[in-house]
C-alpha cells in the first residue's frame, strides 16, 4: 500500500532563529517522533552546486556518533520542504539565548568545561572541517540540557592542518569566555568555586592569544589545563606507580639466580 505522506511528516515548523548562511532548519514530526529538517534555502534549491554541497554534508556526517554532536537520521524529499538532512531532535537553547536571558548556571558551565572539548576533540580525530564553533552552535536540549553541537562538518580531509586545530582551540576559548562572562552577572546556584572559575578565565586567555604558538598544542593540552591539580595529581599518581614498579622489577631481576 501506498505510504500517505501527509500522515508521514504533520507539525513541520521553520526555526529562523536556528537558520544557517545556506541552510533552513525546520522542526517536524516523521511518523509522529520529533525530528529536525535542514535543507537549503528557496533560493539555492535548484543550483547544482549548493545540492552538491548538502549531499556531500550528508556523506560526510552521516557516520559521526558522538553524544554531544547531533546524529543525522536520513537524506531525503519533505512535502513542501525539498531535500532535507533528517536528524535527531534537538530541540532547546542555544548557548546564545542563554546568554542573552542570563540563564547560564554551573551546569550549564560544566558542560562546555567538559563536554565541548570532547566534542571537538572527536570532529578532529575524524578529520572534519567544519564552521567555526559558536555560541550559536552549541544547543543545550529542552530541560534535560544536553549538550549538543549542530553544523560541525561540510568537508573530510586526510589530515586537519596545524592552524584548523589552532582555530579550534580560538573557537572554544570564545565561547568560554562568553559563557564566563555570563557567569559573572548570574545568581544561578551552583556555581564553580572561584579558584576553578581563576583557572578558567586563564585558559580562556591562553586559548585567545594572538600567536597560536601561545595557545595550546591539542584539544588534550587543553582538557589537562582545564581539568587543574586534579589531572596533575592522576598522572603523578600513575607515573609514580610505575617507578614503584621499575624499581620493583629491577631489584626482582637482580636477585634472581643466574642458570
Amino acid at each position: 500500500m501506498a505510504e500517505n505522506k501527509t500522515e508521514k511528516w504533520t507539525e513541520i515548523e521553520h526555526l529562523p532563529e536556528w537558520d544557517e548562511e545556506f541552510y533552513d532548519v525546520y522542526t517536524a514530526r516523521k511518523h509522529g517522533k520529533w525530528v529536525m529538517l535542514k535543507t537549503l534555502k528557496p533560493a539555492l534549491l535548484d543550483n547544482p552546486r549548493y545540492r552538491e554541497m548538502i549531499e556531500k554534508e550528508f556523506d560526510i556526517r552521516y557516520n559521526l556518533c558522538h553524544p554531544n554532536i547531533v546524529m543525522i537520521n536520513d537524506f531525503e524529499d519533505v512535502p513542501g520542504i525539498g531535500m532535507s538532512i533528517i536528524t535527531d531532535d534537538v530541540y532547546g537553547d542555544s548557548l546564545r539565548k542563554l546568554i542573552d536571558k542570563g540563564e547560564v548556571d554551573g551546569a550549564i558551565l560544566d558542560k562546555i568545561v567538559c563536554q565541548l572539548p570532547e566534542a571537538i576533540g572527536y570532529i578532529q580525530k575524524n578529520h572534519i572541517l567544519h564552521h567555526p564553533i559558536r555560541s550559536e552552535t552549541i544547543i543545550f536540549t529542552d530541560k534535560i540540557r544536553n549538550l549538543k553541537l549542530i553544523d560541525v562538518g561540510f568537508d573530510q580531509r586526510e589530515h586537519l592542518t596545524s592552524t584548523d586545530a589552532s582555530e579550534d582551540i580560538r573557537n572554544y576559548g570564545r565561547v568560554l569566555r562568553a559563557a564566563l562572562d555570563a557567569c559573572k552577572t548570574s545568581t544561578a546556584s551552583g556555581m564553580p568555586s572561584q579558584a576553578d572559575l581563576a583557572r578558567y578565565a586563564k585558559v580562556a586567555d591562553r586559548c585567545l592569544s594572538d600567536d597560536p604558538r601561545r595557545r595550546f598544542r591539542d584539544v588534550q593540552d587543553l582538557k589537562m589545563a582545564l581539568a587543574g591539580d586534579s589531572n596533575r595529581r592522576l598522572y603523578l599518581t600513575i607515573i609514580t606507580f610505575l617507578a614503584v614498579m621499575a624499581i620493583i622489577l629491577g631489584w626482582l631481576c637482580w636477585k634472581a639466580p643466574v642458570l
